[in-house]
Parts: C-alpha cells; structure tokens; sequence
C-alpha cells in the first residue's frame, strides 16, 4: 500500500510504459472540466439575464397601471368639461338621440322577410 501511494505521489502511471492511455484520459477529463465550467458561466449569464427582463416587466407594468389610470381621469367627463370651459365650449343640456340609418341591403331583408310574414 505504501508503494501505491509512493507510486501516484511520484505520479509514475504518467511516465510508464502503458502512459498514453493514462494520458488520454487525463486529457478527456480536462475536456469535461472545461465544458461543465462553461455550460455553469452560461448558465449564471441567462439567469441574470433573466432576473434583469424580469425587473424590468415589473416596472413596464407599473408603469402602465400608473398610465392607465391617468388615461381614465383624464378621459372623465368632467375633466373634459373644464378643460372645454377654457374655450367657451359648455357640455349640452339636451342629451343627445341616437340616429339610425337602414341600407338599402337590410330594406332588402325586411322586404323579404315581410313576404314570407304574408304567405
């Protein structure tokens, strides 16, 4: 047992005859050490990546609510109302009536549709 461990501290199994296949392995693992070190520093990037979309959504959000509401004050009849008096233009006292326009294509089917009233 002590001459195994003298063995790999002197790191033999690198300088004997069958080498070449202690070699090649080494190097592989090297390899797969290098590309495991590389997937986790991708890994790290998309995930700050990700936190920073994620920050700014919250705040593209927030900003929209912020957006929405002012939209609604202003769009409130009253603010509408004040903002016209500037212009000496009042809100009307008579509420409006709606008008409604039949073409010809809708004459067409009530036509029809009187004809199969009558048979």
């Amino acid at each position: 047992m002590k001459n195994g461990i003298y063995s790999l501290l002197k790191a033999k199994f690198l300088v004997s005859d069958d080498a070449l296949k202690n070699w090649k392995f080494i190097v592989f693992l090297i390899f797969l050490a290098m590309i495991m070190i590389a997937n986790n520093h991708r890994y790290d990037a998309k995930n700050y990546k990700i936190t920073e979309l994620t920050n700014k959504v919250k705040e593209l959000r927030s900003e929209f609510v912020d957006r929405r509401s002012e939209l609604m004050k202003l769009k409130m009849e009253s603010t509408v109302a004040k903002k016209m008096e500037k212009r000496e233009i009042f809100p009307a006292n008579v509420p409006p009536t709606k008008i409604i326009v039949k073409s010809k294509k809708e004459e067409k089917k009530s036509f029809i549709d009187q004809l199969k009233i009558w048979q």
